[in-house]
C-alpha cells in the first residue's frame, strides 16, 4: 500500500488524532483498519492501484456528499447505504472531516461508559 497517496496521509493523520483509536490489519497488510473499542470506523486500501479510504456516513449526508463530490462513491466492499469511499483528489479538509465524522458515528453507538469523547460535541466547529 502506497504511503504517499494523499487520501492515505490525510485519513491516517486524522485517525491518529482521535482518542482511543487502534490500527489493525485483520485482512492482511494491504488493509489498514482503524477501530475504536473494537468497532471499525475507517479502512484504507488500494484497488487496482487506486488508493481509497472507506468511512461510515449518515445515509442522507452520504448521498448529498456523492452529489457534491463525484470522487466520493458508495462504500467499497461495505454497506452502500452507510459507508462511502474517498479517493485522491478530494480536499484534505474534507477527508479529515469525514474520518472524524465516521469516528463520531461509531462512538455514538458505543455504551456511554466506553465512549472516549462526547460524539455530539467532539471536533465540531463552533
Amino acid at each position: 500500500m502506497s504511503d504517499v497517496a494523499p487520501v492515505f496521509s490525510h485519513a491516517r493523520s486524522a485517525a491518529l488524532e482521535l482518542p482511543g483509536t487502534q490500527l489493525t490489519h485483520p485482512f492482511g497488510p494491504a488493509w489498514d483498519v482503524w477501530k475504536i473499542q473494537g468497532k471499525v470506523f475507517a479502512l484504507l486500501t488500494e484497488e487496482a492501484g487506486k488508493p481509497m479510504a472507506i468511512v461510515k456516513s449518515d445515509p442522507l449526508i452520504g448521498e448529498s456528499l456523492r452529489l457534491e463530490f463525484p470522487l466520493i462513491t458508495p462504500g467499497y466492499h461495505m454497506n452502500k447505504k452507510h459507508w462511502i469511499t474517498l479517493v485522491d483528489g478530494l480536499p484534505p479538509e474534507v477527508i479529515r472531516e469525514l474520518v472524524t465524522e465516521s469516528y463520531r458515528l461509531v462512538v455514538a453507538k458505543l455504551p456511554r461508559r466506553l465512549r472516549p469523547i462526547d460524539p455530539e460535541t467532539f471536533g465540531r466547529r463552533r
